[in-house]
Formats: C-alpha cells, sequence, structure tokens
C-alpha cells in the first residue's frame, strides 16, 4: 500500500513538523505539572531544563497577537486544501491541528471550572492534557519520521474525512 506509506526524507520532515503546535499547546496548558515538578528538588533540574528548551518558542508563539489563529488559517489554507502538497503531508497537519484544538478546548473548559478546593483535581486533568497532548504528538513524530501514517482512533478518521473532500 504506497498511498498509505512515504519514503521521501522531506515529507517526513515536513510532516511531523506540524505536531509542534499541539506540543506548544499541551505544555503550555500543563503549566501545573511544571509548578509541582518544582517543588521536589530532585525533579527540579529536569523541569527547568524542559523550560529552558521550549520558553523560547512558547513565548514566540504566545506573543503574538492572535498568533495561533493566524498559524491554523495559514496552515488549514495553504497545506491542508492544497491538493498540490502529498497526502501525508495534509494529512499529518490537520492531525496536528485537531490534536491542539482538543488540547486547546480542554484547556479552556478546565479554566472555566477554577472553583475553590478543586484545585487538586482540576490539575490533575491539566495534566491529564498535558501527558495526552505529549504522548499523542510523541506517538504522532515518531510514525511520521517512519514514514507511516499515525493513526489515532477517531482523530485519524476525521481526518480521513476532511481531507478526501479536498
Amino acid at each position: 500500500m504506497t498511498w498509505r506509506s512515504t519514503t521521501e526524507i522531506s515529507d517526513k520532515i515536513l510532516g511531523s513538523l506540524p505536531y509542534l503546535l499541539p506540543l506548544f499547546d499541551a505544555v503550555t496548558v500543563g503549566n501545573a505539572l511544571f509548578k509541582l515538578i518544582a517543588n521536589f528538588p530532585v525533579l527540579a533540574p529536569v523541569g527547568e531544563v524542559l523550560l529552558l528548551l521550549l520558553s523560547p518558542l512558547i513565548l514566540f508563539y504566545s506573543r503574538i497577537p492572535f498568533g495561533s489563529l493566524i498559524i491554523f488559517f495559514a496552515l488549514f489554507l495553504l497545506v491542508v486544501r492544497n491538493s498540490n502538497i502529498s497526502h501525508f503531508i495534509r494529512f499529518n497537519t490537520l492531525q496536528a491541528i485537531l490534536i491542539g484544538f482538543i488540547i486547546s478546548i480542554g484547556g479552556l473548559l478546565l479554566s472555566l471550572l477554577q472553583l475553590p478546593g478543586l484545585e487538586l483535581i482540576t490539575d490533575a486533568f491539566y495534566n491529564v492534557l498535558l501527558f495526552g497532548g505529549v504522548g499523542a504528538v510523541g506517538y504522532s513524530i515518531y510514525r511520521c519520521l517512519l514514514g507511516q501514517y499515525p493513526e489515532i482512533p477517531t482523530i485519524s478518521e476525521a481526518v480521513n474525512i476532511q481531507i478526501g473532500r479536498f
């Protein structure tokens, strides 16, 4: 099945780049974990290294007014809807957009549920978004670099339906 895999190195790299956006969303939403890590002296260096590596990119991504919205429309209109770009890159771009959308909506809903006394529960859900997002992104990047389509249930099905339309 050649249409479900790619051997081009450029396709593998370009297919995995859009997954940086949901990774930034996951790290931004999962801020509670970094607060927790800071309380443990053994884990503090790990959290500091992660923040040191990701902070410049996240600041750039979040400091642009409506930056995530501009990037969404640019990726959707210039990549996903462009039939001249390979199916592999279009599939992974749309899947990255959907993963980021799920993380952002989850973070928004959790921010609305900030009630006194429930900080532990909301922090746990923030961490679920962080680990789920990082897991989905890590799996997707790994499969992209192998030249295979990352199949995430429901999300990949929605992507296949949408890509089939364009």
